[in-house]
């Protein structure tokens, strides 16, 4: 019969538990109250029913445990995808960017995502959605800034005329001026 993967000798039950109580993580309080018992001489299948677990995952938390310390029974956040674009790609679509497009090659007059996404297969054959690009672009720092649409022939003049004056609607009653004067 093999024998089990020993925890780390720099730590105690009653450690264990001390961190457990001062800890902010509920689900690491579990696995170090989970290891204490082991520390106490518990079996890893006592272990697993107090954290109601399986045999694996309490051997799963104590591989983190001995490489990583107490903070390695912390739940971490999920790395997620990797990106499409690597570091050249993203500086040369922002040297795009800040560029702008070239109206006779790339036929537009300003950058869309859609026309970005199609920038980006043209130069590099990789396939980008909108979403994604959208991303990646706000991670880099840049927003979509639109300016106001403004008719050509507009006159500021006969915009504030335009604009109506009313009288303002809070006003103190009469009742409320007296009793202030009083």
């Amino acid at each position: 019969m093999r024998t089990g993967i020993s925890l780390r000798a720099d730590f105690d039950a009653e450690g264990l538990r001390r961190l457990a109580r001062q800890g902010k993580h509920a689900a690491q309080a579990r696995r170090l109250l989970a290891l204490a018992l082991i520390y106490d001489g518990g079996s890893r299948l006592d272990a697993a029913r107090l954290g109601k677990v399986t045999r694996q995952i309490v051997r799963d938390w104590v591989m983190r445990f001995n490489t990583n310390g107490p903070d390695g029974l912390i739940d971490g956040k999920a790395p997620g995808p990797k990106s499409l674009l690597n570091d050249v790609q993203r500086a040369a679509l922002a040297k795009a960017i800040e560029r702008g497009p070239t109206p006779y090659l790339d036929g537009v007059v300003r950058w869309r995502l859609c026309e970005l996404a199609q920038w980006i297969w043209e130069e590099f054959r990789v396939s980008v959605s909108e979403q994604t690009l959208s991303r990646e672009v706000r991670a880099m720092g840049y927003r979509k800034l639109a300016a106001r649409p403004r008719h050509h022939a507009q006159d500021p003049q006969a915009i504030e005329d335009f604009k109506k004056t009313s009288p303002p609607q809070w006003q103190r009653s009469q009742a409320g001026r007296l009793k202030g004067n009083a």
